[in-house]
């Protein structure tokens, strides 16, 4: 008789688990003993930076290594819990630690014979391997023959992708790793080209300084609370990765894949590598590249070294380098002279130099990315409450600098555009060549208008103004003022309030109207200027009333949009729908409007804040037949080797039609049907020029405009105060602030040409009705004469 063989186990479940997380360990350590020999062997083939390939599969190795010995402890510590197998005495082994029980010869499990001539896998099994016992019966286990034949004949398969696959790998490592330059050289300096701005006429206004103007300091000179402050709001876990943070890159992925952006998660590390090597362009290529450099450099040089060469080359803002030079721009002293406030503030710099920077447009910026330092450096430990609540409260006293500068606030406003688009590496060492649309010798006549028309309110309590003028055909900005003085830090001069939000006033009825004429309203549509209060569900009651306090009785559209009449329009806006109105105006390059659920009725006069740039598209549109065309500050960038670089591309769409833009420039252009407001001699009237015009002003006298246009020019002008205190209360609407201050302008850039009335469209009828000729859109001429109510097919929608 035969040697009897041990039954095969009835409970064939416990041959499912075996195969399933036993089995696959043993295959994954095989292959992780020949993963290094052939990794190490084909490093050696190809010249490629053989530590850092070592340096970065030690991390890897090490990390699955761990996994697989917890998988196993679990795997292992589940089943003795069940009480349906005892759990073994382990011990980690091998490569990726397969368990060695140590059993008696008794419990050595018996090999098929089949597997005779396959020595190495019996081997493997029969050292390897020991099956428990089972707590209901005291049988012997073994893993069937055909499972193990199974993974023989695979393991070539397996050991052939993994050939092809390293193959790849090393090869198109190989490629990109060579074309990267050697972090060594981050102690060899760069050399930047400056960055010049033009205005349309080659006159320079502004130059970023290729030239690095920094004071190297050893990171032992660098106090600690500047160190501490850069690391807790640029890279928290700079001293425990090795070059990127998973955490930083999934947090960026999870918000990439949200806002279908490629941002950052960078590193210290990271923003040094792309600062010195590469560019700012979001690519997934320049990422890798990325990463790539910030291992190798992790690898070339300590944490201190790193972080030393970050705090001097890393830019702060213009042609300031490195935070010896911060401290001394801005504060006026060394670096180790820093307060912890003013150590905070120049920590938040980097991220976004021209964003931050307190000389920009944004000075409540550069306050909130402060605080944000110092609340992450509490939050890190580096200091406690009360060092924190004493650095929030700290007065800044900036060091003052004389700037070479011409009109700063488009330069700053051109600046975050260039940055935006291109990367602020780009604009600030590649030495690109700016030509923009601005007419230098045009805003410097405004501003000196501006500046003395202001200093003429002062009486009216008016302590600073704005003025915007763009070419309605083609959005070029031709002036830009954001404030009467640049240089100005009591009334925070340096704000740029044409990119500022503000409350429109009336002047933003236009939008109101067009949309009414759009519903089939006409300008000889009758509107009665009569008490209401509007009871809407879930609003306190509303009851507009007029500038003058009065009321007017039945007027035709023309005259309630001319003379600026409140309550006409509120009710023109209940009958048309607050969200008709509200994607009409963004359909004419309102960029504001975000929220609809912000917005009531009191929209139609100006309860929601637009910026002058908002209303500069607006009215453009207006002036240039229906047709918007967004604003453009640029007209073309080299760089310097002289080859040009892209822009944005000029869209035009239609935002109204033309015959509606017509009807709504005659309106405004109509000095009969303002004067019951106005007066027929107001400072609205160009004489021997037609000129769309139309003033608004805010609640509470805070906000004052005029914004007027021919084919050729929009000008948009402000008064008002920074801090959004009211002007005095004996303010005429628009006539008495900005309209002067419009009108000069206006009269200075048509005193030479010719007039030049608004092009009237083919489907644009004259009609006689109530006593003058009237403009109606074909088709909605009046049947029965020109008494007309408001259209019946509209209904309101609030």
């Amino acid at each position: 008789m035969g040697t009897k063989k041990p039954p095969f186990p009835s409970h064939r479940g416990m041959d499912f688990i075996f195969v399933l997380l036993v089995l696959p360990l043993l295959i994954l350590e095989w292959i992780g003993d020949r993963v290094i020999y052939l990794l190490k062997l084909l490093i050696k083939i190809v010249l490629i930076p053989y530590n850092l390939y070592l340096f970065i599969f030690d991390k890897i190795y090490t990390f699955i290594k761990f996994l697989i010995i917890s998988l196993y402890q679990f795997f292992c510590s589940t089943l003795s819990k069940t009480g349906n197998i005892e759990a073994p005495r382990a011990k980690a082994r091998g490569i990726f630690g397969i368990i060695s029980f140590n059993p008696s010869e008794a419990e050595i499990l018996r090999i098929h014979p089949r597997l005779e001539s396959h020595g190495f896998l019996r081997r493997r099994i029969k050292i390897s391997f020991r099956f428990p016992k089972i707590s209901w019966k005291n049988w012997k286990f073994r893993l069937p023959a055909s499972v193990i034949l199974f993974f023989i004949k695979v393991k070539y398969f397996f050991l052939g992708a993994l050939l092809t696959g390293l193959l790849i790998f090393v090869y198109f490592t190989q490629m990109t790793v060579a074309s990267l330059p050697n972090p060594k050289t981050l102690t060899l300096g760069n050399f930047p080209v400056t960055t010049k701005i033009y205005d349309r006429n080659n006159i320079l206004l502004y130059e970023i300084y290729a030239e690095e103007n920094r004071t190297p300091l050893p990171l032992a000179d660098i106090p600690d609370i500047v160190k501490t402050a850069t690391i807790a709001i640029e890279d928290k876990e700079f001293y425990f990765h090795q070059g990127f943070s998973f955490t930083g890159i999934t947090r960026a992925l999870i918000h990439n894949l949200q806002e279908n952006t490629l941002e950052g998660g960078s590193t210290i590390t990271q923003q040094l590598v792309r600062n010195a090597f590469l560019t700012s362009e979001k690519t997934y290529l320049r990422k890798i590249k990325e990463l790539v450099l910030s291992v190798w450099t992790e690898y070339t040089y300590s944490k201190d070294e790193i972080l030393e060469m970050y705090l001097n080359q890393v830019p702060y803002g213009g042609t300031v380098w490195g935070i010896e030079t911060a401290a001394d721009t801005y504060f006026g002293k060394k670096v180790q002279n820093l307060t912890l406030a003013e150590a905070a503030l120049l920590a938040g710099l980097p991220a976004s130099p021209s964003k931050y920077s307190p000389n920009g447009s944004h000075p409540e910026l550069t306050r909130e990315r402060q605080i944000q330092v110092l609340n992450n450096m509490y939050q890190e430990g580096y200091i406690d409450s009360n060092q924190l609540n004493e650095a929030i409260n700290q007065p800044l006293v900036f060091n003052n600098q004389i700037i070479a500068i011409e009109a700063p606030h488009f330069v700053m406003y051109v600046r975050e555009i260039l940055e935006r688009y291109y990367g602020v590496s780009i604009v600030e060492k590649g030495g690109l060549r700016v030509t923009t649309s601005l007419d230098l010798s045009l805003q410097k006549k405004v501003q000196n208008i501006l500046a003395n028309e202001v200093g003429k309110l002062s009486n009216l309590q008016v302590g600073n103004g704005a003025v915007l003028i763009t070419d309605p055909k083609n959005g070029e900005i031709l002036s830009m003022v954001g404030s009467v003085n640049y240089f100005d830090s009591k009334k925070d001069g340096n704000v740029n309030l044409t990119t500022s939000l503000r409350q429109p006033g009336s002047a933003i009825k236009v939008v109101t109207y067009a949309e009414a004429l759009s519903h089939g309203f006409t300008a000889a549509t009758i509107l009665y200027d009569t008490p209401v209060t509007f009871n809407l569900s879930g609003q306190t009651p509303y009851t507009p009333v007029n500038y003058d306090g009065k009321f007017h009785g039945a007027v035709t559209l023309r005259t309630a949009l001319a003379s600026s009449y409140n309550i006409p329009a509120v009710k023109t806006l209940f009958q048309i729908g607050q969200k008709n109105m509200i994607n009409r105006g963004r359909m004419m390059g309102i960029s504001s409007w975000n929220d609809d659920s912000r917005f009531g009725l009191s929209l139609t006069l100006g309860g929601g804040e637009v910026t002058m740039l908002d209303m500069a598209r607006v009215y453009g549109t207006l002036a240039n037949s229906g047709n918007l065309i967004a604003l453009r500050p640029i007209l073309s960038v080299t760089n310097y080797k002289g080859e040009k670089l892209p822009l944005p591309p000029i869209r035009k769409t239609e935002a109204v039609s033309e015959e509606i833009a017509f009807i709504i420039s005659s309106i405004l252009t109509d000095n009969v049907s303002r004067t019951p407001a106005f007066g027929p001699n107001s400072a609205l009237v160009i004489p021997g020029k037609s000129v769309a015009v139309k003033t608004g002003t805010s609640d509470n006298k805070r906000d004052n405009w005029t914004i007027g246009f021919t084919p050729n020019f929009v000008v948009a002008t402000w008064v008002g105060n920074n801090d959004n205190s009211p002007m005095h209360p004996t303010l005429t609407s628009g006539v008495t602030g900005a309209a002067p201050i419009w009108k000069i302008i206006m009269t200075d850039l048509l005193q030479e040409k010719p007039d030049e009335p608004f092009p009237k469209p083919e489907k644009i009828t004259s009609v006689f009705c109530y006593g003058r000729t009237e403009y109606f859109v074909a088709g909605t001429v009046p049947q029965t004469g020109c008494r007309m109510s408001v259209p019946s097919s509209t209904k309101p929608t609030n």
